[in-house]
């Protein structure tokens, strides 16, 4: 994961950096010239004088306090004509091949506008430093870091605090994105936590999607609350809870229908769930190779349901890696887990310094 998405920056970031220091060419010749003038003036002042009487030696040290005035002068003026700085209109021009890295790596544009003014504002009309790619990652690195700076949400403590009810997550996302398999691989992790798990066949709508969560639920060795196909997925989702509660289950894992996120009807469903079951956690779950549609599925659920989180399936082939940085921007909701596989085992939780070290930043 990230593959691309480093290489691209990588390259991108060199060439910004080159191009801001080439664009000051002009201005360090100035200052070359201003420097061997004030050089000639420094040496004239050097020449040592005439002999000259005891009354002259305080009108030389006049003199020679002017020399030293007029010595400091220059130095500011070579400082001035030595300082790099970058226009707004010359920013725009370094800034294109990094926006076209960004874009081409499934970065939103929301994120993109976000990365593009934070650089601006460190670069343009400020001296540059000497390490210019050097402060272009800093730069990109405090932004990356503020867009995934989320409170970690752990899991496992907030549902051995919850005493008395079960603790009840709603799974959204779209059919093929890997939802099943992450209610799976979920289910396993409490398992390997000490933590009794339900799963409620809310999605009975697909035809195979009850038949595919009983698969994992004889796997995994769990039970799965399940109506007819067609039935309410509200009432199923709720009488998931109350055999939790009936038989001090712990955590109540929520499938639900993954008709398109355009859907009228699926939206009334999912809001129906909602108001029966009130999930402690509503988590979207997205393949990540699917790039922008991913990002806009994300916009589009968080505006139904408000989300408080999500999971990225297929994140070991993602090898753009922009959709993570975009829907977490996007949403303002952490990532709780990366999928990298098919196995149960195959699951990652989030960790914002991995990615950002993954990113060579």
């Amino acid at each position: 994961m990230f593959g691309k998405l480093k290489e691209k920056l990588k390259s991108a970031l060199s060439v910004f950096s080159r191009k801001a220091e080439e664009q000051t060419e002009e201005k360090s010749v100035e200052a070359a010239a201003g420097e061997k003038k004030e050089a000639v003036l420094v040496e004239e002042k050097k020449v040592a004088p005439p002999a000259v009487k005891e009354e002259e030696k305080v009108e030389l040290s006049v003199a020679t306090e002017e020399a030293k005035e007029e010595k400091s002068i220059f130095k500011k003026i070579k400082q001035t004509l030595t300082t790099k700085t970058i226009s707004a209109e010359k920013f725009e021009e370094l800034f294109w091949d990094l926006e076209l890295a960004l874009l081409e790596s499934n970065v939103s544009v929301e994120v993109l506008e976000k990365i593009k003014d934070d650089l601006k504002k460190e670069l343009v009309g400020k001296p540059l430093p000497r390490d210019v790619q050097g402060k272009i990652e800093e730069t990109l690195k405090a932004t990356l870091t503020e867009i995934l700076d989320f409170e970690k949400i752990d899991l496992v403590k907030n549902i051995r605090q919850k005493k008395g009810k079960p603790y009840t997550i709603a799974f959204f996302g779209i059919n093929g994105s890997g939802k099943t398999t992450s209610i799976a691989k979920l289910a396993h992790y409490f398992q390997q936590n000490k933590l009794s798990v339900v799963l409620a066949a809310g999605d009975t709508f697909r035809a195979a999607a009850i038949q595919q969560l009983e698969e994992h639920a004889q796997k995994l060795g769990v039970r799965v609350i399940k109506h007819d196909y067609g039935a309410d997925a509200a009432a199923v989702a709720f009488d998931a809870v109350k055999f939790a509660e009936k038989n001090a289950v712990d955590v109540v894992l929520i499938d639900t229908a993954g008709r398109l996120h355009s859907n009228v009807n699926l939206m009334q469903e999912l809001e129906k769930i909602i108001r029966v079951t009130t999930p402690d956690l509503k988590l979207f779950v997205g393949e990540s190779i699917t790039g922008n549609d991913c990002i806009e599925q994300a916009r589009r659920f968080d505006q139904l349901v408000e989300l408080d989180g999500s999971i990225l399936t297929k994140a070991d082939v993602d090898e753009k890696g922009g959709a993570p940085l975009s829907i977490a921007y996007t949403i303002k909701k952490p990532i709780l887990f990366l999928g990298t596989g098919q196995r149960y085992e195959d699951w990652e939780e989030f960790d914002r310094e991995v990615i950002l070290g993954r990113l060579g930043l």
